[in-house]
């Protein structure tokens, strides 16, 4: 079994700032790609962020310059630090992890979704 925490939404004024943090544990022995999605209203769940093993990182044309994803192996956690916040940034936002658990077994893991809000 593998779990993702997620942490750290909220409600902001827009121009405001959130921090997001997801925590991976459980049976999991090595992460490839940890990823942040989020789906609004009536929306898909669409790709923010992105961060591979070698930290290297690629964003949705939308939050470019805006939010920032960073990874901490050693605690197996991923960030997303979003500034500038909008309106339609407004969303569920969900942590994904792809990795091998420990018996080797390639995985796709969801956390449970943390609820941004902006208010304009």
């Amino acid at each position: 079994q593998v779990q993702l925490v997620e942490s750290g939404g909220g409600l902001v004024h827009a121009g405001g700032s959130l921090r997001l943090s997801c925590a991976a544990s459980g049976n999991i022995s090595n992460i490839h790609l940890m990823n942040w999605f989020r789906q609004g209203p009536g929306n898909y769940r669409d790709l923010v962020a992105t961060i591979t093993s070698t930290n290297a990182t690629n964003y949705a044309d939308s939050v470019k310059g805006r939010f920032t994803i960073s990874r901490d192996n050693a605690k197996n956690t991923v960030y997303l630090q979003m500034n500038s916040l909008k309106s339609e940034d407004t969303a569920v936002y969900y942590c994904n992890v792809v990795g091998t658990t420990v018996g080797g077994l390639l995985g796709d893991y969801w956390g449970q979704g943390t609820q941004v809000t902006v208010s304009s």
